[in-house]
């Protein structure tokens, strides 16, 4: 199946958020836990979740792709800080478990002058904290462009800190198009060889989901701008070769381009439209 959506506000609930994917023709979500600077979290409307539920499976929808805050910072240098990211991923992951079997996507974090070796030893001591083998949720650690000091740059980072997780059979990756190509991978020329790499390096059995971006930017710079679906250096041309390669096959693809409603549904019918993989 082809799973496409993109990511939305939260703002009236599980059954809202997947009624406004709905209208825009999408079939699966991403959405922040709470804001995304941090804070408390709402409370769960348990109510509104066993309605989210019966609509998802009316609606044939994929799994759900959380997202945590962008200030969570696992290998920060100040305690508090990393007490902080401890803090919301155990909650978060607690919050998930009303809505079973889904991901919750996390930046790495960035290590602020610590060195890499540091960052990796942090965020997996912060993650053997808060993952448990009970737990259904999947955690994806995110590649990203590498701008500053940040963590997952590439895939070897992100296998270094997988193997260090005690619990790692409940971790995953998400690939970003706009984070590997402003990173260096040439997904544009080179798809076949990027996610051969992957394979090789963290295996393409921990690839659980793609945020499917363009990017302003041109290959390496290192800058994490993303734009619409064509109108960047990556290409739709190219990105729809990564919704059709068969190795990607049944993932939820996720937008996270610069758009409003109306401007993802039209990206949306766009894929669809240019999706070729079969749907068995």
């Amino acid at each position: 199946m082809f799973y496409i959506g993109n990511h939305t506000s939260s703002s009236g609930g599980y059954l809202a958020m997947g009624k406004r994917i709905a209208g825009e023709k999408g079939n699966t979500f991403a959405f922040f836990t709470r804001n995304p600077r941090g804070g408390k979290a709402k409370e769960i409307d348990e109510k509104d979740v066993a309605a989210y539920l019966d609509f998802a499976r009316e609606q044939g929808f994929g799994k759900l792709v959380a997202h945590a805050p962008y200030t969570l910072n696992a290998c920060a240098a100040k305690e508090n800080l990393r007490e902080f990211a401890r803090n919301i991923l155990r909650e978060d992951l607690q919050r998930m478990e009303y809505t079973p079997g889904n991901y919750y996507n996390f930046h790495p974090g960035s290590h602020v002058g610590q060195g890499a070796d540091v960052g990796i030893e942090k965020i997996a001591e912060v993650l053997n904290e808060v993952l448990t083998p009970a737990q259904s949720t999947i955690v994806l650690l995110e590649t990203m462009s590498g701008k500053g000091s940040e963590m997952g740059r590439d895939f070897q980072e992100l296998r270094a800190i997988i193997d260090r997780v005690e619990v790692n059979e409940k971790l995953g990756v998400c690939l970003d198009t706009c984070h590997v190509w402003d990173a260096g991978y040439d997904i544009v020329e080179h798809l076949d060889e990027v996610l051969e790499e992957f394979d090789q390096v963290i295996g393409l059995d921990r690839l659980k989901a793609i945020h499917l971006n363009d990017s302003m930017n041109p290959l390496a710079s290192h800058k994490d701008r993303h734009a619409k679906i064509g109108e960047g250096k990556i290409g739709a041309e190219a990105l729809v070769r990564v919704i059709n390669h068969p190795a990607l096959n049944g993932l939820p693809f996720i937008l996270e381009t610069p758009n409003d409603e109306e401007g993802w549904a039209k990206e949306i019918a766009f894929l669809k439209e240019n999706y070729k993989l079969s749907n068995a």
